[in-house]
């Protein structure tokens, strides 16, 4: 795992060095974010406690490429050996661009450190993710997404050495004017099938469908509060024991 993080820094320090040499600037953008809970692939992440997220995004020169790095610890006592620390280079960019069926797209790679607990103990401690839309696809505004995740532990030897599989998600979101509102109000809905992970103790069906509702207060030209209200249907009890959860989320983001 070391050597797989070395090398990812090693090609993204090349990209970087490349870049440097056009046009493009390095992007920064911090994030901190409160979940009132942290509903994990349709889990309660830390049960019935909130979660703080504390992330820094490094853009790198416009070239598609970035790495974030992100904290996550409940907001109350309990859940002390969850709290984690998230490393994840990632690789954006757009295919078909002018076409109907454009396809934006991100794909990364995380490492999950669980800081209190050793290394071969965590369940899954590496997750790709491969995040697709479709911005052109409709005429009426609304985009199609797919967001697929695949986890498995570091290492072979590692304990719940067996725990890998997929979650796929699939979602659609709008964006409605609103005049007393200064941005859209951003309107999503998604429905997602657990395809493995976890797959002694959770089932391999159609899990969950979240909405939710979300928008973005500016505040100055770099700083900018965004608050979600979110609502899931639960389908299936072996992934969350309550059928419905509502939850809120509020984002400070400042870009550089």
């Amino acid at each position: 795992m070391i050597k797989r993080i070395l090398l990812t820094a090693v090609f993204l320090l090349s990209v970087v060095g490349t870049a440097q040499a056009e046009e493009g600037q390095l992007g920064v953008t911090l994030d901190l974010t409160y979940m009132s809970k942290w509903m994990t692939k349709g889990a309660e992440g830390y049960g019935q406690q909130g979660a703080l997220f504390k992330t820094i995004d490094l853009d790198l020169y416009d070239t598609g490429f970035g790495v974030k790095v992100t904290h996550r610890n409940a907001t109350a006592s309990g859940y002390v050996d969850k709290q984690r620390f998230d490393y994840r280079p990632y690789y954006k960019s757009v295919l078909f661009e002018g076409e109907s069926y454009a396809t934006n797209y991100n794909i990364s790679a995380g490492y999950e450190h669980y800081t209190g607990l050793a290394r071969d103990v965590a369940n899954t401690t590496f997750e790709w993710i491969f995040a697709f839309s479709w911005p052109n696809l409709t005429p009426q505004g609304i985009v199609p997404n797919y967001i697929a995740h695949y986890e498995y532990p570091a290492g072979s030897g590692y304990a719940h050495h067996d725990v890998a599989g997929w979650v796929h998600r699939f979602g659609l979101g709008y964006d409605l004017d609103v005049t007393e509102l200064p941005e859209p109000l951003h309107l999503s809905g998604e429905i997602a099938y657990r395809d493995g992970l976890d797959g002694k103790t959770k089932d391999h069906d159609w899990s969950h469908a979240t909405f939710g509702l979300s928008t973005k207060l500016k505040i100055t030209d770099n700083l900018a509060l965004v608050p979600g209200l979110y609502y899931q249907i639960t389908m299936d009890n072996s992934v969350c024991k309550h059928d419905d959860v509502t939850y809120c989320v509020l984002s400070m983001r400042y870009k550089f």
